[in-house]
């Protein structure tokens, strides 16, 4: 593939990728209790969904996918959702290696010959609760113990927002046809699972729309409407130069997914109307 950044004059390509499904979720920020969702898909996720796509490492160097220049038509924009979850409360069958992991477990745990129950599945700790997962050494006795972080003993909600019935088209602009052609295969037979931000989030229907030329503001001019679409005028967010007239800056531009390092930087955009003149063929499968 070729890496060299693009310069003034080049001719360029750009790929369509339809991103809809029943639930998306495209976080930039939230902790545990709330995870928060943007109204449109970022740039940092959809160049993940690329690399996941491709089959890259979360610490492999992401090279050209960096290059990328990215725009998103939304057409659907989808309906807010909030959903909340519960972890932990109740509680957890203790079993051998529960004891064997963690001496606390084992000082609480009821003798076995005074034990009910024909199997360890039977037998439980009253008020514990903590999945054996997360083990670590006690770094006064060395011995193991589950990490503090996995022993709930009550429960714990957190607020999860989403998009709901959504359908937007995402464009990649690059001069390296071979590597556009190579992310629009991939897209439709994947090296890992993708996902529409979340795990809990699977794509739906065809994703690649195919490699056309022109820049990203041709393509998706000339792209047609969605069949989902709710609109005929979609709003559309394109990367544009920073400093550029009416363009805003967003800190989604990827460095790195490494999960000790994930690094994002600053990138600009700006946010315009548009109104499809269809002259490329897309019917892509629901």
């Amino acid at each position: 593939m070729n890496s060299t950044a693009p310069r003034a004059g080049r001719e360029v390509a750009t790929l369509l990728i339809r991103l809809a499904g029943p639930l998306q979720a495209w976080g930039t920020s939230g902790a545990f209790e709330r995870r928060a969702t943007h109204m449109r898909p970022t740039k940092s996720a959809v160049i993940g969904l690329i690399a996941a796509a491709l089959g890259y490492d979360r610490e492999d160097p992401l090279g050209p996918l960096a290059e990328l220049r990215y725009g998103v038509r939304a057409d659907r924009p989808g309906t807010p959702y909030r959903d909340f979850h519960v972890v932990g409360g109740g509680p957890y069958p203790l079993r051998p290696r529960d004891l064997i992991t963690d001496h606390r477990r084992a000082a609480k745990a009821t003798p076995l010959e005074d034990a009910t129950g024909s199997h360890f599945g039977q037998h439980h700790i009253d008020g514990w609760y903590g999945a054996p997962k997360y083990i670590e050494a006690d770094p006064d006795t060395g011995h193991l113990l589950t990490a503090a972080k996995a022993v709930l003993r009550n429960p714990a909600v957190s607020e999860r927002w989403y998009l709901a019935d959504a359908a937007f088209v995402a464009a990649v602009q690059h001069h390296d046809i071979t590597l556009l052609d190579t992310i629009s295969h991939h897209l439709e037979h994947p090296r890992r699972l993708l996902w529409l931000g979340r795990k809990s989030c699977p794509p739906t229907g065809d994703l690649s729309g195919g490699v056309h030329p022109g820049t990203l503001e041709h393509v998706l001019t000339h792209a047609p409407l969605l069949k989902e679409a709710d609109t005929l005028r979609p709003w559309a967010w394109i990367d544009a130069p920073p400093g550029a007239p009416r363009a805003v800056p967003i800190d989604d531009q990827p460095v790195t997914f490494h999960p000790e390092d994930r690094t994002h930087a600053t990138r600009w955009e700006t946010r315009t109307r548009i109104t499809p003149t269809p002259t490329i063929e897309w019917t892509p499968v629901p």
